[in-house]
């Protein structure tokens, strides 16, 4: 039955072929054809994949060289790798975001003189827990009092250990030297850092075309160059990092004020972000990873798309209500009234929680209410309740 089904077709064509003219030869010059058709097809698809690869490798990277890898602070904290903390939680992460106010790089002079050395103008414990469906970002005052271990300075000598303000350690010994300071102070371990400056702040703000944020008053800061009238207003890079900076023209002009102020910018951020499809779109992702990626200064293991990549995959899922920002709670330091000292013990419950990757929970109330208030009535289920400090989550970023 095959053989005459086989016999039967090749009749069949022969008919065709006669009937349309075409001779044997014929038809092999047409496969002929047909094979360079589908060879010149082929190699058109393949060109097509090779550049679109090409393409694709050449913004990768152009992201991951606008990240420097800061490879002098991963030798420093090697040297003093058994003194520093165990992480107790497997898969939990703690990261170190470092707001520089050097006047090097592009853009960064006009905010003044340069005074020789960077300070950490901003500094920020972000912890992500194991299962990524919460992260808490605590703000750490740069006039905190703290012991500041001796540390390598940029010129190669060593400082002494010292007790000082917190901003401090950045001045003297760059990003290890905080690193350090932090863990000696909060005994939990940092895995990863980063460092960015003004110019690369302004720019992410302005690749997410601004950020909206709530104003109780009217805004005239000559020193940050900041003039912004009462209600709601969309912040570009340039007033967004005025708007985060300022501090004796705004409310009490304390530093405290100004580092809610900037929790709730971070949180208006994250909201933008999350709301918009800046992460579906790649021509809205693109700029948005260009100037997120330009001035980050980071540990070598994230300096590479993929590495922050590896970072924050598991955070687009994260609730707003579920990003909670705070301050450690301080209160004016006993010898002086412009400087800060912990609070405790709810400094260290605060810390352990971390450690230990349990939750923690965050008012608007005053901080001193919180206090008075304490922990919270015991859960039916036996288990201790979370502590509460005063902060806000991204879903409460002030303009809801």
């Amino acid at each position: 039955m095959t053989l005459v089904r086989h016999e039967g077709a090749r009749t069949v064509n022969d008919s065709v072929r006669r009937g349309l003219g075409v001779s044997a030869a014929g038809d092999g010059l047409l496969r002929r054809r047909r094979r360079r058709w589908v060879r010149g097809a082929a190699l058109g698809v393949g060109v097509v994949v090779v550049v679109a690869a090409g393409a694709g490798w050449a913004v990768y990277a152009k992201l991951s060289a606008n990240i420097t890898p800061d490879d002098a602070a991963a030798a420093e904290l090697a040297r003093y790798e058994r003194e520093r903390p165990t992480a107790l939680v497997r898969d939990a992460q703690n990261i170190l975001l470092i707001g520089s106010d050097t006047r090097a790089g592009d853009g960064n002079g006009q905010y003044g003189r340069d005074l020789g050395s960077e300070r950490s103008d901003t500094t920020i414990l972000l912890h992500l827990a194991a299962d990524r469906r919460s992260a808490t970002a605590v703000s750490l005052p740069r006039d905190l009092m703290v012991d500041i271990p001796g540390c390598r300075r940029a010129d190669g000598s060593r400082s002494e250990p010292v007790f000082a303000m917190f901003n401090h350690a950045f001045q003297v010994g760059g990003s290890a030297c905080t690193i350090r300071t932090v863990e000696k102070l909060t005994d939990i371990r940092i895995d990863h850092h980063v460092v960015v400056d003004f110019s690369g702040f302004k720019e992410m703000v302005d690749a997410v075309d601004g950020v909206q944020v709530c104003l109780k008053e009217p805004i005239d800061d000559k020193a940050a160059k900041l003039k912004l009238p009462a209600g709601k207003v969309t912040l570009d890079g340039e007033q967004a990092l005025g708007y985060v900076r300022a501090r004796k023209s705004i409310g009490d002009g304390s530093d405290t004020e100004r580092m809610e102020r900037q929790q709730r910018f971070l949180g208006a951020l994250v909201n933008k972000v999350q709301s918009s499809d800046v992460l579906l779109n790649p021509a809205k992702l693109y700029p948005v990873l260009d100037a997120a990626t330009s001035s980050l200064t980071t540990d070598p293991e994230l300096a590479s798309l993929r590495g922050l990549y590896q970072l924050v995959r598991g955070l687009r899922n994260i609730p707003t209500e579920h990003v909670q920002f705070l301050t450690v709670p301080r209160e004016s330091y006993v010898y002086d009234s412009n400087r800060d000292q912990l609070v405790e013990p709810e400094a260290e419950k605060l810390f352990a929680r971390l450690r230990a990757d349990q939750p923690v929970a965050v008012t608007q109330k005053d901080s001193q209410e919180v206090l008075r208030q304490g922990p919270g009535e015991d859960r039916a289920d036996g288990a201790s309740p979370a502590p509460t400090f005063r902060g806000n989550t991204a879903a409460e970023h002030g303009c809801a």
